[in-house]
C-alpha cells in the first residue's frame, strides 16, 4: 500500500532544516549584505526595467508585421 507506514524513518538532518525554514524570521539579523541585497530587488531592478521601458515605449510595433518589415517606428 502507499503512504506512510508506522516504521517511516525520518532524515534528522531534513527536520533540522524544516526546523530552521519554519523559524527563519526568528534569527534574522540585518547585515551590510541582507540591506544591499534589499536594495537590490526592491529598487534597483524595479528602477532599471522602469526606466528600460519608458524610454523604449511606442518605439516597437510587432503587430501587422510581415516578412522584411521593420521592428523600428520612428
Amino acid at each position: 500500500m502507499a503512504g506512510p507506514s508506522k516504521s517511516l524513518i525520518l532524515d534528522p538532518a531534513l527536520q533540522k532544516y524544516y526546523d530552521l525554514t519554519a523559524n527563519r524570521y526568528k534569527y534574522f539579523r540585518w547585515t551590510p549584505r541582507h540591506a544591499w541585497f534589499s536594495f537590490l530587488y526592491m529598487a534597483l531592478i524595479p528602477g532599471t526595467l522602469g526606466y528600460v521601458a519608458y524610454k523604449t515605449e511606442g518605439l516597437f510595433e510587432l503587430r501587422g508585421k510581415r516578412r522584411g518589415d521593420t521592428m523600428v517606428e520612428f
